[in-house]
């Protein structure tokens, strides 16, 4: 993919006409060309010595050979346009960057808390389950205890407890809705999920042992 990056330092007694005449008219133009597949248009915040208002507009292209096509066919009508309504107004100059590579985010929206005391503090298990090893914080599940029973004789769980002053410590976790399912799926049927205050005040899901449920 490439990126025709068109840079424009415009007067400012026309800055106004020539944003509304670029978001309305040119960039729908260039992008009805069919060569480009998306426009982004940003504010240079630089103070130009030359004065005047600079901003950058970036067309996405799939290759050289559709860029090439576009200065073939559409590029000089297009910048004649500008020419014919803004004249010596604004001077603009042009660049073609080659994209390496996009990187994204391993998750889409990390927006639920989760409480963890046991396995899922693991950086296996966390590898497992999330493909990634989490970041968190400690806090403490308040009201609670570890209980003396473990789950299949292998696993804790918590009990709540009429003492206030106990405490379960555990580290909570920001994880995204779909990373919460395949906690669902790993915790299986010997827990149930609910949320809990901790004593940060975070609002956190919590995995109990079905006989608390």
């Amino acid at each position: 993919m490439l990126i025709y990056n068109v840079t424009i330092n415009v007067e400012e007694s026309v800055k106004d006409t020539w944003v509304t005449w670029m978001m309305n008219t040119h960039i729908p133009d260039v992008l009805a060309t069919g060569k480009f597949l998306e426009a982004t248009m940003t504010r240079v915040l630089v103070d130009e010595e030359m004065g005047g208002i600079t901003y950058s507009v970036q067309f996405k292209v799939k290759d050289r050979e559709t860029l090439d096509l576009y200065y073939q066919n559409d590029a000089e009508r297009l910048r004649n346009d500008t020419i014919k309504l803004f004249g010596n107004s604004l001077v603009a100059f042009r660049t073609e960057l080659e994209v390496v590579a996009i990187e994204k985010p391993v998750i889409a929206s990390a927006t639920e808390f989760l409480f963890t005391y046991g396995t899922l503090q693991d950086k296996e298990v966390q590898q497992m389950v999330f493909s990634r090893i989490l970041t968190g914080n400690k806090d403490h599940l308040k009201a609670h205890t570890i209980s003396k029973e473990l789950v299949g004789g292998l696993y804790p769980t918590v009990t709540s407890t009429a003492n206030s002053d106990k405490g379960v410590p555990g580290i909570v976790y920001i994880i995204s809705t779909d990373e919460l399912k395949r906690v669902d799926i790993y915790e299986g049927d010997a827990y149930f999920r609910k949320k809990a205050t901790l004593a940060s005040g975070t609002e956190a899901w919590v995995y109990l042992g079905k006989s608390e449920s």
